[in-house]
């Protein structure tokens, strides 16, 4: 993703993220796409497992993660398996990788700044 020099990136670009840090802001959304990672593809069942959360519920953040475009479902036979989506993932991780290496360089600036001070 290429930044402007004004900021990290443009609104625009910026924008595109917010579904999914929306989505993976919820404890969990996270721990079911943290679940499909080591287990995918699951059944609404079989993320319900042992969990103290319902499927009508498991369900509703499945649906969340599937409009930002996180998890995919798909049927089989009378049930939908959910898999990871990894594109939104990888664009979201390269956009916090950017925003990592803006701050370093903000930092060295000011270290400069102060170091030249003293």
């Amino acid at each position: 993703m290429s930044g402007n020099s004004g900021g990290v990136a443009t609104a625009s670009q910026r924008r595109r993220h917010v579904p999914v840090f929306a989505a993976l802001g919820d404890e969990t959304r996270l721990s079911l796409i943290a679940r499909l990672c080591e287990e995918a593809p699951c059944s609404i069942s079989q993320l319900a497992e042992g969990s103290p959360i319902t499927r009508q519920a498991i369900t509703k953040h499945l649906r969340v993660l599937e409009n930002a475009g996180l998890v995919r479902g798909e049927m089989a036979g009378r049930e939908c398996l959910f898999k990871i989506e990894p594109k939104p993932l990888e664009e979201t991780r390269d956009y916090l990788d950017l925003v990592r290496q803006r701050w370093n360089e903000a930092l060295v600036r000011l270290k400069q700044f102060v170091e030249q001070k003293s």
